[in-house]
């Protein structure tokens, strides 16, 4: 029997999900990692829209040397997804790593959030 990874993810996101809930209060942060870039947005499940987002497509204007799926450029987008959150007022933020593992490109965005000033 052969193993999809895509519908093993989506199974896992869908079973996080039902108990991450994002309010007006306290948002939801969610991550989404491809290949070659991350993701992270935050979101307010009640009113269904997006408050803050950033990526490290992005980044690509910027004067970074490295950018694209590697644990340093997760940094820089947790910290600059955490300076555009704080701006807007949100501070507490509920963590939803979209099915994937908490480790590698995840666990250091969510590191620099929290380093930031961000609380999970």
């Amino acid at each position: 029997m052969k193993i999809n990874t895509k519908q093993t993810r989506i199974h896992k996101h869908k079973r996080v999900r039902k108990k991450v809930q994002g309010t007006s209060s306290r948002p939801r942060l969610c991550v989404f990692r491809s290949n070659k870039h991350i993701y992270a947005q935050i979101i307010d499940d009640t009113k269904g829209i997006t408050l803050v987002s950033t990526s490290s497509v992005n980044l690509n204007n910027q004067e970074f040397d490295k950018i694209g799926s590697n644990c340093d450029t997760s940094r820089v987008v947790g910290q600059q997804l955490a300076h555009k959150s704080i701006k807007e007022g949100i501070t507490n933020v509920v963590f939803d790593r979209g099915g994937k593992l908490y480790h590698g490109r995840v666990k250091a965005l969510a590191e620099a959030a929290k380093e930031a000033g961000m609380g999970f």
